[in-house]
């Protein structure tokens, strides 16, 4: 089951109509990561300090379906995919919560997206292999 991330839209993230813009989806993406990981236990930064690496984004691909507008309260969700020994491939989604009841009204899916997160030495932002216990702990979580 993947990972749950409430999110209010707000002014700052609309254009001039009031629809999303639709780079601040990548945005709604890296809080829900990070919090996924910080659900899990990770703070990046902890992590950063303790290891001498950190995750970078390497690549995304993020599909629009449908707007979300102003004040809408959206899900956004983070679930590991793949994990190798360098990166991490993590699917996500963008839902509208609906205004009542969601078992009779499921979440309407708005944007998804497939980002892949690389582990680099913080020092000198090279590849690197991510360690072995993180592995093991991002592994072991449903």
């Amino acid at each position: 089951m993947p990972f749950e991330f409430p999110i209010r839209i707000y002014w700052e993230d609309t254009d001039a109509g009031g629809i999303v813009f639709y780079a601040n989806y990548l945005k709604f993406f890296e809080r829900a990561r990070t919090e996924w990981l910080r659900s899990l236990g990770i703070g990046q930064q902890r992590l950063r300090e303790q290891t001498g690496g950190m995750f970078v984004v390497t690549h995304s691909q993020v599909r629009y379906l449908r707007p979300a507008r102003l004040d809408d309260e959206l899900i956004v969700t983070a679930q590991l995919q793949e994990a190798g020994r360098a990166s991490l491939t993590i699917l996500q989604q963008a839902l509208l919560k609906p205004e009542h009841d969601m078992t009779e009204n499921p979440p309407a899916l708005l944007s998804e997206g497939t980002i892949r997160i690389g582990w680099v030495d913080a020092a000198t932002l090279r590849p690197a292999r991510i360690p072995s216990t993180l592995l093991e702990q991002l592994s072991t979580t449903p």
